[in-house]
């Protein structure tokens, strides 16, 4: 093996491994968010039988079927509209806005961190979605 196919095997390995780990950070992430924004509504298993449930016009969906309830495949883009909710006008992909809009409010909480910019305050809410995403994919129930 030459010097230049072992430095390809070397940066592979370790774009792999940080990778892998990103996505257990990122699924670690998306549970922290879930729990502290997600579950008073959806439940802390995601069925959608939070305690506030019974408070809502719309019964908060089960998200652990949201991959059965599309042929067997976690909709990412439709997901990650639902999520943000900025683009999805009042009535969007979740029914009713009772969901709050979490990119608005993400972005708005990145924003009272000393030092961020809205392009920083952006990215932030962007990742944080994203991890919930990841996250929302791991509790899939066939």
């Amino acid at each position: 093996m030459n010097k230049q196919s072992i430095c390809r095997c070397v940066v592979a390995s370790l774009l792999s491994i940080t990778a892998a780990s990103w996505a257990q950070t990122s699924v670690g992430l998306g549970r922290a968010d879930y729990k502290d924004n997600c579950a008073s509504c959806h439940g802390a298993s995601g069925k959608g039988d939070g305690p506030m449930h019974s408070f809502l016009l719309k019964p908060p969906s089960d998200l652990t079927r949201i991959a059965q309830r599309h042929g067997g495949q976690f909709p990412q883009e439709l997901m990650w509209e639902v999520i943000d909710g900025r683009w999805s006008g009042d009535g969007g992909p979740h029914g009713s806005r009772e969901m709050p809009v979490w990119g608005q409010e993400f972005k708005a909480r990145a924003m009272t961190e000393p030092g961020d910019s809205p392009r920083t305050a952006e990215w932030s809410a962007r990742q944080r979605i994203a991890s919930l995403l990841k996250y929302l994919e791991t509790i899939q129930q066939p």
